[in-house]
């Protein structure tokens, strides 16, 4: 069954539409029902107060423990949107352009090349058109990820062992320098490839913003 946490905020005052919010749920509902997930949970607010909140199956599938109103996540890769919210306010402020090479920012890109052929050790490359920030923001950079293995540009990033376990001293500073070095898959706003482009735009964030990443959030 759908719970429900304490509402601070009727949906219809704040200017959502209720049955809207009861098609969310059912959406949501079926990939439980279908297996696709084991339990969600979903808050909306508006202006600081809670405006929707249910939950749905099970936060421990093995136990058949349901899904609570302080369920703990893991949420990985949604430190993404974050940092991009991150970049956003800065844009919002007027700090940042969204068509801004990221090489007035981060000159270590400022002869960033693109693979034509070869191997992760010895790769052909041409210059690289300027990387935008919204490049970044979109995963249109030609930046990828070394998990992927499906390029050797993937590989050339697995020779560098800074995408999961750094050393301690290790700062993403020090990540995007060497990351930097690395050809992109193809001309930056050509294609679309999943890669370091949000940790490259949290770097961005830094410069701009004066303070380290986690100190801005």
């Amino acid at each position: 069954s759908v719970r429900y946490m304490d509402i601070e905020l009727e949906p219809e005052k704040a200017g959502f539409a209720p049955d809207r919010l009861d098609r969310l749920d059912r959406h949501f509902a079926r990939y439980v029902d279908d297996g696709l997930l084991a339990g969600w949970q979903v808050a909306i607010t508006r202006d600081g107060k809670l405006v929707h909140h249910t939950t749905y199956g099970l936060r421990d599938r093995e136990a058949g423990l349901a899904v609570e109103p302080d369920t703990i996540w893991r949420i990985y890769s949604m430190t993404k949107p974050l940092t991009s919210v991150a970049a956003m306010m800065l844009y919002e402020q007027g700090r940042l352009s969204l068509r801004q090479p990221i090489a007035e920012i981060l000159p270590e890109f400022a002869d960033a090349r693109v693979y034509q052929l070869g191997s992760a050790l010895n790769p052909g490359t041409v210059p690289a058109e300027p990387i935008l920030v919204w490049h970044l923001l979109t995963h249109t950079s030609g930046m990828t990820y070394g998990f992927l293995h499906q390029h050797p540009m993937d590989e050339m990033h697995r020779l560098m062992d800074v995408e999961f376990f750094p050393p301690d001293d290790f700062s993403l500073a020090d990540a995007v320098q060497r990351w930097a070095t690395v050809p992109l898959l193809f001309q930056p706003g050509t294609g679309w490839n999943y890669g370091v482009s949000t940790d490259v735009l949290g770097r961005v964030v830094e410069v701009v913003s004066g303070m380290p990443l986690d100190r801005f959030f």
